[in-house]
């Protein structure tokens, strides 16, 4: 996820940049005014009560603001970030967007500030008032806005400076020019963290050769731990001669042998544009695992892919694949093939239920050739923002 605020004087030419910036990077726009207008609009109980207070003659506290915010991003899951216009607006609203974003596990990635010089937002505005007719584009009203907006902004543009995330655009460039500096910079913040895709399905959906198509195709690491254990065996490790006996008596290799597995393959990546996971998280308790481990390192999922198939097409396909070099242990009859099934849905369903309501899921459908499910999943991909 990425989260940006956009700054900029009247006439900075916002709400330009914003709708472009919207679109190229899949984000939801926040506007307080445009919020504030549907919760009043709807009569929530959060618009009742700024309606109260507006009706009084009062302005809307933050106490009413921030929850409007926070319940915008919670409903909106899909939204690869969240693009802020016109908050924060002030020295504290800044500790307050920080508070919020903590609590939603994420952070402000980048504040681009489009600047231009006083002169020039005063022309462009009077040009504007020609073709628009609004009354408020006259020139005493546009320098009184224009003063405003540099005692109020002052203060928020230095707390970002000192936070090291201030990103200043020439915006007295052409439109396309600004754009383009732009995408630079949210492309540049883009980079600073690998991107990490867990990609769920049934056993029998695909995901193993998928994923690692996927991971040869973007250039990712593939995550499967199935693999980092029978890699740890045929080294004749002490851990893999552990999994081996484990493997042999029928156990199941717990989270304290592979989870520093994975933080060991996380640590020897540094470099990596991202990782593609498969066989992890399959429980509730991983999912806190890998949430942790992210956390860990300042970063977070990336995408959450589920490739949907038929139960009675994973039947066919795991019969047909007990018959072949690729049989996997649960194949071999279909008593234990549906065992398997059954498990998925009891202990990784939950996990996928779960981050739908965090972070969404993205549901693929699993039929068709490999060449086709293949390249839905990367359809998807290229919708995220990292693969802008």
């Amino acid at each position: 996820m990425i989260n940006i605020a956009l700054f900029g004087p009247p006439g900075a030419g916002k709400g330009t940049q914003s709708e472009a910036l919207i679109k190229a990077f899949n984000l939801y726009y926040i506007s307080t005014g445009d919020l504030l207008r549907k919760e009043l609009a709807a009569e929530t109980k959060l618009g009742l009560e700024a309606k109260s207070i507006i009706s009084s003659g009062g302005l809307v506290p933050d106490e009413i603001i921030v929850q409007i915010i926070e319940n915008t991003i919670t409903e909106h899951p899909e939204a690869n970030g969240f693009l802020f216009d016109g908050f924060p607006r002030t020295y504290v609203q800044c500790y307050i967007l920080e508070g919020l974003m903590n609590k939603l596990n994420t952070s402000l990635s980048c504040l681009i500030s489009l600047e231009i010089n006083e002169e020039e937002s005063v022309g462009r505005l009077l040009r504007r008032g020609i073709t628009s007719g609004r009354i408020d584009d006259n020139e005493t009203v546009i320098r009184n806005r224009l003063r405003e907006y540099k005692e109020k902004t002052l203060p928020v543009l230095q707390f970002y400076k000192d936070k090291g995330i201030y990103r200043a655009i020439n915006g007295e460039n052409a439109i396309e020019q600004v754009r383009s500096d732009i995408d630079k910079v949210v492309k540049e913040e883009l980079h600073r963290f690998p991107a990490h895709v867990v990609l769920f399905g049934y056993p029998g959906s695909g995901r193993t050769s998928l994923g690692r198509e996927l991971a040869k195709h973007y250039e990712l690491e593939f995550v499967a731990t199935g693999s980092m254990l029978d890699a740890e065996i045929t080294r004749q490790t002490p851990l893999g001669e552990k999994i081996k006996s484990l493997y042999e008596s029928g156990a199941l290799v717990s989270d304290e042998i592979v989870v520093p597995l994975i933080e060991k393959k996380l640590e020897e990546s540094k470099d990596v544009r991202g990782f593609i996971y498969k066989g992890f998280p399959r429980t509730l308790v991983q999912s806190y695992i890998l949430d942790g481990l992210l956390r860990k390192r300042g970063t977070n999922i990336t995408k959450i892919i589920d490739i949907e198939v038929p139960t009675l097409e994973l039947i066919k396909r795991l019969d047909a694949r007990s018959k072949t070099d690729a049989c996997m242990p649960y194949d071999s009859t279909t008593a234990k093939i549906v065992q398997r099934l059954q498990e998925h849905e009891t202990k990784t369903v939950p996990v996928i239920e779960k981050y739908a309501q965090i972070h969404g899921v993205t549901k693929v459908d699993g039929l068709g050739t490999f060449e086709e499910i293949f390249e839905r999943l990367k359809a998807v991909l290229k919708k995220s923002i990292w693969m802008s």
